[in-house]
């Protein structure tokens, strides 16, 4: 079913980003930023709007690991992969944060709080492994450290009180 809000907010960025030359990672991006994902409804109008294929908008969406096409998880949490982590443990860490999660890489908690991405560096080198939550990063994260910080992400249930 096709958001109105999300139809019309594409349209204005369209309009006002056709002519520009290869609008259509900045078109995506402003979509993404405005509503946390690109709805599958919208690639038709995209599509149709900039005179490309349904194809081809749906393979730019598909390719950069950066666009979703559902909405996100309440938090994003982000391993880093550089050298200086994988060094210092990062793998183990991404093994024990997809057991402990139940979910791989780009995928959400069954209760849609967490989702957990690969980054390739964080700019936080000296003191590896490190995360991202969110907008903040953790340094010289362990398997206790991340429960400790996934605990209050998670979505608690509401206490039924009779």
């Amino acid at each position: 079913m096709k958001d109105s809000t999300q139809s019309d907010f594409t349209e204005k960025i369209i309009g006002n980003m056709k002519e520009t030359p290869g609008p259509l990672l900045e078109i995506l991006h402003q979509i993404q930023k405005e509503f946390g994902y690109v709805s599958p409804d919208l690639v038709p109008v995209i599509a149709e709007s900039l005179n490309v294929s349904r194809a081809e908008v749906h393979g730019v969406i598909s390719f950069y690991h950066y666009f979703r096409s559902a909405p996100p998880a309440l938090h994003r949490v982000q391993i880093c992969r550089a050298e200086a982590c994988q060094a210092m443990g990062s793998r183990v860490l991404e093994d024990y944060a997809k057991a402990s999660l139940g979910i791989d890489f780009h995928q959400i908690t069954a209760d849609g709080s967490i989702t957990l991405e690969p980054v390739y560096c964080l700019g936080n080198c000296a003191c590896p492994p490190s995360i991202r939550i969110d907008d903040k990063i953790y340094a010289g994260v362990s398997a206790e450290i991340f429960d400790l910080l996934v605990d209050e992400l998670r979505i608690k249930p509401l206490k039924v009180v009779n």
